[in-house]
């Protein structure tokens, strides 16, 4: 699981406690998606000594906090208005996504998702057909950009 599926997870499990997370990505998408799955902080890794302190006394205040490198992306998120597309896939098809991208088999992702391999090939299998992507490699340049596995 990667930090934004975690966080969602957190809140799943547990609405009321306040997370925080600690990031490289400072783009809006990464920015909003966490906002959207209930992030109260947002602090950069390379802002982490001094913003780190800031966020945890304001989340537990009840506030929000934000790197201020990430508060341009939130600027031009709200100013341009408009939505970005909602991520297609299921969550299964996300875990599936990132261990193929990770260069796992069929049956690699089948045994450490504790499922038939035919039920990975069949996630495998649908979440090419929702991207219309047809190949590995494909795959993993789109999960590079959703930020499920790192280049």
């Amino acid at each position: 699981m990667n930090g934004l599926e975690s966080s969602g997870e957190i809140h799943r499990v547990s609405p009321h406690t306040k997370t925080i997370l600690l990031t490289r990505h400072d783009e809006e998408q990464y920015v909003t998606e966490a906002l959207r799955m209930g992030v109260k902080g947002y602090v950069l890794k390379n802002q982490a000594a001094t913003d780190l302190v800031h966020a945890i006394h304001q989340v537990c205040r009840g506030g929000f906090y934000l790197s201020p490198g990430v508060s341009r992306a939130v600027a031009e998120a709200l100013l341009s208005k408009t939505a970005r597309p909602v991520d297609p896939l299921t969550s299964r098809e996300r875990q599936v996504l990132q261990l193929i991208s990770e260069g796992k088999s069929t049956k690699d992702v089948a045994c450490l998702l504790g499922i038939s391999a035919k039920t990975a090939e069949s996630h495998r299998a649908r979440l090419m057909h929702k991207l219309d992507i047809h190949e590995t490699a494909s795959l993993v340049r789109y999960a590079i950009r959703r930020g499920l596995i790192q280049p």
